[in-house]
């Protein structure tokens, strides 16, 4: 089978297309030929190795493992002995490392929502996860509660908007001039222009989450009542400025006593399919800004880099 291979640290261009044997299901999994997967901000950090920690658990010198990418979406070829809930040719959606591919073997697969493409699918896992996972177990977010989404306007951001308003939030969204339209048809209630205000002074909210990694985090602790919570998300910007966030997210909680959190995603199955629901009751769909076919993926991460795209960037395979 053909995938997009990551052998060294550096630039998206070194990436390889490269015949490589096909996997195979065993126990839990399922083979599913991948029709469609997504680009995520942990894909191009990956391969740039930004922050330099990104090494300690990809490989000091290189990466030990070249295949990578995890949202896809396909169809199912095999099925492990374990496997009772999907059969071949199911179409579904779920996550596994080595989905830049045509075929990926994995546990973490839920059927696909009957009114998404392929594409649509793949936008979905990743981002739609920490969005859930980032207003619900960590924010705590209840109806009738105010939340900020600062950085809405890329792929976790346009998920946490419309997830949000589905838990009954009212929802300000913090982003650039250009995305201010796709998050008010995404049902954003207030749309704040970060070029022109200042959105740390907009407020009181009940919650605040951050996938954009600016302001600092005093300011967005401004923007909050007094009882409420911030949540950093992982995504935010690249380099040592993560760890720094880590830091002082960590500083706030434990010695000041704020309620600063910050987490990485979980993988559950059950969240998936919560999303499914939420998709397939006409709650959440997927912004997706551009494909590329697989041949191109280290120009879908350098674009997603540039922190330019609405919402979601999709692999075609």
């Amino acid at each position: 089978m053909k995938a997009m291979l990551h052998e060294r640290y550096g630039s998206p261009d070194d990436l390889r297309l490269a015949e490589v044997d096909r996997p195979t299901a065993g126990g839990d999994q399922v083979l599913v030929r991948v029709r469609a997967a997504s680009v995520n901000a942990g894909d191009w950090r990956r391969v740039r190795a930004k922050p330099f920690i990104v090494r300690t658990a990809e490989g000091w010198r290189r990466p030990r493992a070249p295949l990578f990418g995890a949202d896809a979406a396909g169809i199912v070829e095999e099925v492990g002995p374990e496997v009772a809930d999907l059969r071949i040719g199911d179409e579904v959606m779920g996550i596994r490392t080595g989905a830049f591919a045509e075929y990926v073997a994995g546990a973490n697969f839920v059927p696909k929502p009957i009114n998404l493409s392929f594409e649509g699918a793949a936008a979905v896992p990743i981002a739609g996860l920490t969005a859930l996972q980032a207003l619900r177990d960590h924010g705590a977010l209840e109806p009738g509660q105010r939340v900020l989404i600062n950085g809405a306007g890329g792929g976790v951001g346009s998920f946490a908007v419309q997830i949000a308003k589905s838990m009954g939030a009212d929802v300000t969204v913090v982003t650039s001039t250009d995305k201010l339209e796709l998050l008010r048809s995404l049902g954003a209630d207030q749309v704040i222009d970060y070029t022109r205000e200042n959105a740390t002074r907009s407020g009181p909210y009940d919650l605040v989450v951050d996938t954009g990694g600016t302001p600092s985090i005093g300011k967005l602790r401004s923007a909050l009542a007094p009882d409420g919570t911030l949540v950093l998300v992982a995504a935010a910007k690249g380099g040592m400025g993560v760890l720094g966030r880590i830091a002082a997210g960590a500083f706030r909680g434990r010695v000041l006593k704020q309620r600063v959190r910050f987490f990485l995603a979980a993988v559950r199955k059950e969240d998936l399919l919560y999303l499914k629901e939420l998709i397939e009751a006409g709650k959440v769909t997927p912004a997706i800004d551009r494909t590329y076919p697989l041949a191109e993926t280290g120009q879908a991460l350098r674009y997603l880099e540039t922190g330019r795209a609405h919402g979601k960037v999709v692999i075609t395979i």
